[in-house]
């Protein structure tokens, strides 16, 4: 790749979005770099499934054609960007990661899709993803085991591990996934980039294959937090097609976001969010805070009550919504799923209603806490994950005292916080591990208030460097 092409890769959306608008870059380029990076990595990569070389191309060249006509669509016209494998497109192939859907074509768009397409996006691919999106691996038997760029011996996480990778290596400019327990944020951290699981019912889940139906939300990935606030732009808002889309006003979520965070109250509990980390990760969010603190923020020790019920009341309602969603296939299908994600689905059938219904309960009790805490706090701050980047096909990791622990539990340490409650929540990185794993801190807001948690992502951004370093199959 010449040192032009590796130069427009580099770019963020943001960035190749004024150059587009300035016609000092044409769409064509961008999809030109973006697909010979695709080739250059990503059978290493595995990121993506699949990849619309010559609709991109032909969607490039009508994107030029209108802005040599003096039509502009936004900020998003023109840019190359992918979407999970769960998230439709009329007529082209939609796996959801599976065997079972392996030639589904589905009839019409996704909302969120159909979004992005009408604001100016070019679709370069469909990515990789834990099948069915039951699991934080991306560990597909079915398309290949996702790698993660920085280190292509470790794991990009997941559901939506493709995205995470395809945005950290730089094959595209942004992608949305979705996060149902924590599959937008942990792959997020995981790979080096921002990532925003919005509140539930901003944005539109009509045309996304589901997971839990109570929990699912589809949201933006980008390198930048900025680049994630105009992805959102395009996406959130009520969709009248879709019963779980919410009525409430949206803005414009990039006006903030050089407002700085003077006297800004960030709540932290320290019994929870600093306990049962690798030392790594407690460093660099440590860290986290006290860029903030300098930036003008004041942290605030608080007490959420209940949170230790939470990864068992998330691991209750993701066994048994995705349960009954395949109950049908599981039948008639078994052999056609992925060892881990079927006895996942089989345990799901042996819950009973009765702890069902406590989990809902615990998941009111807790939104209850979550928002009493909201009167003293405007954010919390917690780690991301508790860990970094394990082996490629590992299930398990060791957090401290050499204790091997089941990773489908602790992944969701504290990204099940949000889940359970509809918050929204955005993952910003914050540093990396001896071994040069990224590292990522989580900002949890109030109910609709994603235009707050990128002022705090922005800030953080604007006086660190993390999200400009990339992985080697970048550089």
């Amino acid at each position: 790749m010449s040192a032009a092409a590796e130069g427009l890769a580099g770019l963020s959306l943001a960035e190749a979005a004024r150059l587009v608008g300035s016609r000092e870059v044409s769409p064509v380029e961008l999809v030109d770099v973006c697909l010979d990076r695709i080739d250059a990595v990503d059978d290493t990569l595995r990121a993506y499934i699949t990849v619309y070389s010559d609709e991109a191309r032909q969607v490039a060249k009508a994107s030029e054609a209108l802005l040599a006509a003096g039509h502009r669509l936004g900020p998003l016209h023109g840019i190359p960007l992918s979407l999970k494998d769960n998230i439709s497109l009329g007529s082209l192939r939609t796996t959801a990661g599976s065997k079972i859907l392996a030639d589904w074509l589905p009839a019409e768009d996704a909302t969120a899709a159909a979004l992005l397409k009408s604001a100016g996006a070019i679709i370069v691919g469909k990515t990789n993803m834990h099948e069915f999106a039951w699991g934080g691996t991306t560990a597909n038997p079915h398309w290949g085991f996702a790698r993660n760029p920085w280190n292509p011996d470790r794991f990009p996480a997941g559901s939506s591990g493709g995205s995470g990778a395809a945005v950290a290596a730089r094959t595209c400019y942004g992608s949305l996934g979705t996060d149902t327990g924590g599959s937008i944020r942990i792959p997020a951290s995981i790979n080096g980039i921002a990532g925003l699981r919005p509140t539930i019912g901003r944005v539109s889940n009509r045309g996304v294959v589901p997971l839990a139906w109570s929990m699912d939300t589809v949201g933006p990935m980008a390198r930048t937090v900025e680049d994630c606030a105009i992805l959102f732009n395009a996406i959130a808002g009520h969709d009248p097609k879709d019963d779980g889309s919410v009525a409430v006003p949206v803005t414009d979520y990039t006006a903030d976001l050089a407002l700085g965070i003077e006297n800004l109250r960030i709540g932290i509990d320290p019994g929870y969010f600093f306990h049962h980390l690798q030392p790594p990760v407690r460093a660099a969010v440590e860290r986290a805070l006290a860029t903030l603190e300098r930036l003008g923020a004041r942290i605030v020790e608080v007490v959420i009550p209940d949170l230790e019920g939470n990864i068992s009341a998330q691991l209750t309602v993701e066994s048994a919504e995705p349960s009954t969603y395949h109950r049908r296939w599981l039948r008639e299908r078994p052999e056609d799923y992925g060892e881990d994600v079927r006895l996942l689905l089989e345990v799901g059938e042996l819950q009973l209603a009765t702890h069902y219904l406590q989990a809902q309960r615990y998941r009111r009790l807790l939104r209850r806490g979550l928002l009493d805490t909201f009167k003293h706090v405007d954010v919390l701050v917690c780690p991301t994950l508790p860990f970094t980047a394990t082996r490629v096909g590992e299930t398990t990791v060791v957090i401290e005292n050499g204790i091997v622990e089941d990773m489908l539990s602790v992944i969701m340490q504290f990204t099940g916080m949000a889940a359970l409650t509809g918050l929204p929540a955005l993952n910003v990185p914050c540093g990396f591990d001896g071994d040069g794993m990224p590292i990522g801190m989580q900002v949890i807001g109030r109910p609709f208030d994603e235009a707050g948690l990128f002022r705090v992502g922005a800030a953080f951004q604007s006086a660190t460097d993390f999200h400009t370093q990339a992985p080697t199959l970048a550089r």
